[in-house]
């Protein structure tokens, strides 16, 4: 069944925050909880849909007592009700909001780095955050010693406390006609990209396209007032925010808890989805071989039961066939649907959604996965329309040098055409030409957002494969070309009791391929490093063919990752040649003559007969160049999903 509208009477809205109060006004639906959270799996607080409605006029109501219409506003919540109670606020206040994660306010540590870029490029008039956060910013402003830069922005805020706004009460009634909020043409989000490929970017969005881009989500996954969606996705942007105003538009209700929570415990994602019989949940596609590794489920107190569960939404791609087949092997005994494994493709730059390979439509009850084509050891992300289709989400696969379409099979560029693209990067005008205004070279065509992603079209369904991105492709001696993430894979199947998994990264650097790997534990022993060196190298070439020039095994923590959990393998780059990386061992090797070297000088001749010769890279010194955060890829900073 198709719910694209529940009623002929009830017909979609232009901007997501008119729904609320029209769920909110159903005697069905004003005290069914549109989000509930749930911080250990112990403690759950509720917000009905008729108490988001109050607390939204409320806090609008007093965010104009002190703001102007059109004003922007930074929110500086913590995860959690309050947090999607002031997104939508600030929605119906027609207040330009950018929410981004608080980072500790003594300010010690490098990570408020990202605050000080979004009051630098967004300008803000004012920040929301809670009573107790304020008044430790403001115990910082007081201190004799402190970033002058960072204090001066600060104290041009208006700092406005979220206990003051949700005070009181307003009139609840929202006429769509009187409607004062954000309209559809109006930017009314700034969505930082997560910095996956370049420093994060903020992407102007406009309350039609997101309401827009849920939309066709709500379709696409074929989302109701039935559907119970659980989520630990950062509600700050991308995934975790779509999934917010996914929740509003199909009436659903949706669970919610931090990233951290999942993190420190990863079972507690399963027990949400038995507790509350999810049916929908959405996640990154590194969350599959954790929960395996670390999932706990034959240890909990409680049982775990995955049969409510009809989409298991995976995003960030590459999505490997392996980790797929490996998580469904341990949880179908415990009721997971194979059918529910629902691959996806999104980005920052068009809102969030793009497309999905999952169709509602499949008439299989257990065999919607097997039949998914695999391309290279990964599954598709999304699934093209066909002629008979009507879609308008365009999506096609250029040349990305000429700008000219290739044909199914040969992979190129990935761009995106639909209603729900941003409308560009705040303060970044070439760039903004330059990513969201692609164009086919001779022929009149639509604007295109340039996703800098790789993919390949296969198959008479034309299933879309996300490869890799234009930016990390690392070029072969051979004139071949290989995406980092089959490196990292290889490498970390080497030695994955030694290896985190997930924390790999593979970079060219002084024309060779290097290779950095988070270790699980701090190992002393010399001899065990370069073993597990040698190792990843000899594995690498075996599974990939492909020379490693330098095998860097570092701390734990050492590898850079966006807030979303993907691998930052232009900072990776940036520390290893900057010299800002936590080595245990550091080995260099001559693939010619076997020779390795390692960080203190120290080396040994290995003979390596593969009855080649020539293969390989020639591994050269480290160049003494220093690359720094502003060096980072800015030319075309290639999205941030999830």
């Amino acid at each position: 069944m198709n719910y694209e509208n529940y009623d002929p009477t009830f017909p979609d809205q232009p901007v997501v925050d008119l729904y609320l109060p029209i769920w909110a006004s159903l005697p069905a639906f004003s005290s069914k909880p549109a989000f509930i959270w749930s911080e250990d799996g112990s403690t759950n607080v509720s917000k009905t849909y008729a108490q988001l409605n109050d607390s939204v006029q409320s806090i609008s109501f007093h965010l104009l007592n002190s703001l102007q219409r059109g004003d922007t506003v930074i929110v500086l919540c913590t995860p959690g009700l309050e947090l999607v109670e002031v997104i939508f606020g600030c929605q119906r206040a027609g207040l330009l909001s950018v929410p981004i994660f608080p980072p500790d306010p003594s300010f010690s540590e490098p990570n408020y780095h990202h605050l000080l870029r979004a009051l630098s490029q967004t300008k803000p008039k004012a920040a929301i955050a809670h009573h107790d956060y304020i008044t430790k910013v403001q115990r910082y402003l007081s201190l004799p010693s402190k970033d002058e830069r960072l204090a001066e922005m600060l104290q041009n805020l208006k700092w406005i406390p979220t206990e003051d706004v949700k005070r009181g009460n307003a009139d609840s009634s929202v006429d769509s006609v009187l409607y004062n909020g954000c309209k559809p043409d109006e930017i009314y989000l700034i969505q930082y990209t997560s910095g996956a490929t370049g420093i994060p970017k903020p992407v102007l969005l406009t309350a039609g396209s997101a309401a827009h881009n849920v939309r066709t989500a709500r379709k696409a996954y074929d989302l109701h007032p039935n559907s119970v969606i659980v989520s630990w996705l950062p509600q700050y942007h991308d995934c975790g925010l779509m999934f917010l105003l996914l929740t509003i538009v199909s009436g659903a209700t949706c669970v919610l808890t931090s990233p951290a929570a999942f993190v420190n415990r990863p079972r507690l994602w399963l027990e949400l989805m038995t507790e509350f019989k999810a049916t929908c949940t959405p996640v990154p596609s590194f969350t599959l071989p954790l929960v395996v590794k670390r999932g706990g489920v034959e240890t909990g107190s409680s049982p775990i039961n995955l049969l409510s569960l009809r989409n298991l939404i995976i995003i960030n791609e590459p999505i490997y066939m392996a980790s797929i087949e490996e998580f469904l092997h341990v949880f179908k005994p415990f009721g997971l649907n194979p059918s529910s494994i629902s691959p996806s493709y999104g980005l920052a730059e068009n809102c969030t959604f793009v497309s999905t390979a999952w169709r509602s439509n499949d008439n299989s009850k257990n065999s919607c996965f097997p039949v998914f084509p695999s391309h290279d050891k990964l599954l598709p992300s999304a699934r093209l329309a066909s002629d008979e289709e009507e879609e308008d989400m365009d999506i096609i696969v250029v040349n990305e040098h000429t700008h000219e379409p290739v044909d199914d099979g040969i992979e190129g560029e990935i761009w995106v055409s639909s209603p729900s693209n941003g409308s560009g990067y705040l303060g970044h005008h070439f760039l903004t030409q330059d990513i969201f205004k692609g164009r086919l070279r001779n022929k009149v065509s639509r604007c295109y957002v340039r996703t800098g992603d790789t993919g390949i079209v296969k198959g008479e369904e034309r299933f879309l494969f996300v490869t890799g991105r234009c930016l990390e492709v690392i070029k072969l001696p051979n004139s071949q070309d290989i995406h980092p993430h089959y490196i990292e894979t290889a490498a970390y199947n080497s030695c994955p009791q030694f290896l985190r998994g997930g924390c790999l990264a593979a970079f060219d650097a002084s024309r060779m391929i290097v290779l950095v790997a988070e270790m699980q534990r701090s190992e002393k022993d010399n001899k065990v490093l370069r073993n597990i060196c040698e190792r990843i190298r000899d594995n690498v070439f075996e599974k990939e063919e492909v020379d490693i020039g330098k095998v860097v095994l570092v701390k734990s923590g050492s590898v850079p990752k966006t807030t979303s959990g993907k691998i930052q393998r232009w900072l990776a780059k940036d520390n290893f040649l900057g010299g800002k990386t936590n080595v245990l061992m550091e080995i260099k090797f001559d693939n010619n003559s076997g020779l390795l070297q390692s960080i203190n000088g120290r080396g040994q001749k290995r003979g390596r007969d593969r009855g080649e010769e020539g293969r390989g890279l020639i591994a050269e010194e480290k160049e003494d160049v220093v690359y720094s955060l502003s060096s980072a890829p800015i030319g075309r900073p290639w999205l941030s999903r999830l």
